[in-house]
């Protein structure tokens, strides 16, 4: 699949987000899926067992070699530390705790976000509001590539390059999109991960450390889970900018592939997206979908039509807060 004008410019458009209405529309028809809303009970503790295997992970790859260390840090750790950012992006929207705990969502947050190595969670709060809120708002969704990155990374080793790189890229294109003011949760989250990168290294060395911060950049990198990243909003198909993915992957990604049930009800936790597909089926089973992110990033490197640049883009009426 494919579309025209990969190259050159985003596609711009002059209504607003899909989602909006069809969340409407469906809570209209099916006023029961508001009962799917609210915190999930089992998302603490499954979160709480992957990053107690991360520490026991930690102890036993303080003393292997280290290519060894690359290679579990690429084919385990950096899965589950993906996996975790997923979580992450789950605990953004309240899903831990509730709406009621917010406090309690945010240090959670930084709870999980300990096996990642750097300090991740409290800045993809601040921003993701602003994605869900104003999904390719042009200098409000920092998701969106910046014209730069659309005209070099357009060539197939180029767009190879611009998959590797890509945590970096995630990470330094808020600063120059839409930067906001450093938050005391933000300096906490930085104090929080630096005090446990310290006493793992205490413990055990350099190696879980890098172990962990490797696996971390790399799975977020050319990996198989980061399909995930092109098949949620890049336009396959002209006019269409969220996809889902119903495949196996969505197992230990959280149901992210459930990207259309997520921004049309960004309430619901990701372990209960599957019910609102089943119940509101009609509207999401003939809509364009994702097979494989493998073959996302695939399509996305070596077809010409498809880049940086193919995300739609929109201009929102406001004025940009502090």
């Amino acid at each position: 699949m494919g579309i025209e004008g990969g190259r050159g410019d985003f596609e711009w458009v002059y209504n607003d987000q899909p989602h909006t209405s069809r969340r409407k529309e469906i809570l209209a028809k099916y006023p029961e899926i508001k009962s799917l809303m609210g915190p999930d009970p089992q998302l603490k503790w499954v979160v709480s067992g992957m990053v107690l295997t991360q520490l026991l992970a930690c102890y036993l790859v303080h003393d292997l070699s280290w290519k060894w260390v690359l290679f579990w840090a690429y084919a385990f750790g950096g899965c589950i530390n993906h996996s975790l950012t997923l979580a992450i992006h789950d605990i953004s929207h309240n899903v831990a705790f509730g709406n009621k705990q917010a406090r309690w969502n945010r240090w959670f947050a930084m709870f999980a976000n300990l096996p990642i190595g750097l300090p991740y969670s409290a800045s993809f709060k601040k921003y993701h509001i602003d994605h869900h809120r104003y999904l390719g708002g042009d200098g409000l969704d920092v998701d969106v590539p910046t014209d730069l990155e659309g005209w070099f990374f357009c060539t197939p080793l180029r767009k190879v390059v611009w998959l590797f790189l890509q945590p970096f890229f995630y990470a330094l294109r808020p600063l120059v999109v839409n930067p906001k003011p450093v938050s005391r949760l933000e300096a906490l989250n930085a104090m929080v991960q630096l005090v446990a990168d310290i006493l793992i290294y205490y413990l055990w060395g350099l190696k879980p450390v890098l172990y962990l911060i490797s696996g971390s950049i790399l799975c977020m990198g050319l990996h198989p889970i980061s399909g995930h990243f092109i098949a949620e909003h890049y336009m396959f198909l002209k006019g269409h900018e969220t996809y889902s993915y119903y495949g196996p992957l969505n197992l230990i990604t959280f149901n992210v592939g459930y990207h259309m049930e997520h921004h049309d009800f960004p309430s619901i936790p990701g372990s209960r997206l599957p019910l609102v597909k089943k119940m509101a089926a009609e509207y999401y089973d003939f809509l364009p979908q994702h097979t494989s992110w493998v073959r996302v990033l695939w399509d996305f490197v070596f077809d010409d039509s498809i880049g940086p640049y193919a995300r739609i883009k929109r201009h929102y009426k406001l004025v940009k807060s502090e």
